[in-house]
């Protein structure tokens, strides 16, 4: 028995534009849902949702079902974090705010296995499939995907440093603490975050590394597609909820008034 391969990060290298889901519920029946429609790729987040580390491995299992690959993101860049993720099975992390390249290194070494990195070797996990994947060891490093996830003006401002760590396949630009830290707290639509957006993306691509970013509708998710972002979240699972929830009461209540 062999490990997979990382088909996102295969096609996200190859210059594909990649559009994804991002999940913010625990529910591992919404995750194998998500799984079979079709996207290229879906994030399940453990920084700003209610689920831990434990709780992540019944989303992967879920999600397994259909042919979507799996982002997680961890609660913070923690190697302990990072390496829990990764036995897990998850092969591509998404690790927020990264603010320097020390941190963007620290990163990298958590992700691999000596002596490349720092990674704790551990013999039957979900990742090797429980032992079972003899090639395990031997592949584990080239499967493993990282993305850093930028998300201050000070990050910004050392982005090519951060970008150019090797190891990091992708940077991820997150619009709403951006927005805040540009002094835009709640207002990422607004024209100073907008081009500070559009401008990461020109410095990402002139330096040839994928650029990501969040979106939190259709109308932002095209937009962002057509700047050229490579990886582009279009919308959040409890978002798609709330709004057909409220879009469906509020044409009923107008229809029976």
């Amino acid at each position: 028995m062999q490990i997979p391969q990382n088909q996102f990060k295969r096609r996200l290298l190859s210059g594909e534009q990649l559009i994804g889901i991002w999940m913010s519920s625990v529910s591992p029946l919404l995750a194998e849902m998500l799984s079979l429609v079709g996207y290229d790729w879906m994030l399940f987040d453990t920084e700003h949702a209610p689920v831990d580390v434990a709780g992540v491995m019944p989303l992967l299992q879920a999600a397994a079902t259909g042919s979507t690959p799996s982002v997680v993101r961890p609660a913070w860049n923690d190697k302990v974090l990072i390496k829990r993720h990764l036995d897990q099975g998850a092969q591509t992390l998404l690790v927020p705010f990264v603010e320097t390249a020390q941190e963007a290194e620290a990163a990298v070494r958590a992700m691999l296995y000596p002596p490349a990195g720092i990674r704790g070797v551990a013999g039957s996990t979900r990742a090797s499939r429980f032992g079972l994947a003899t090639d395990y060891l031997r592949r584990a490093n080239d499967e493993v995907c990282l993305l850093v996830q930028i998300e201050t003006g000070a990050a910004l401002d050392r982005l090519e440093e951060i970008a150019l760590v090797e190891g990091v396949d992708g940077v991820f630009l997150g619009p709403s603490d951006l927005a805040a830290s540009l002094g835009h707290l709640g207002n990422p639509g607004h024209p100073d975050v907008q081009a500070a957006l559009k401008d990461a993306l020109t410095r990402l691509r002139a330096i040839g590394k994928p650029a990501g970013i969040l979106a939190t509708n259709q109308a932002d998710a095209q937009r962002y597609l057509d700047w050229g972002y490579g990886f582009v979240a279009a919308s959040v699972d409890t978002g798609l909820l709330m709004g057909a929830a409220r879009g469906l009461l509020s044409n009923l209540r107008k229809g029976a008034a």
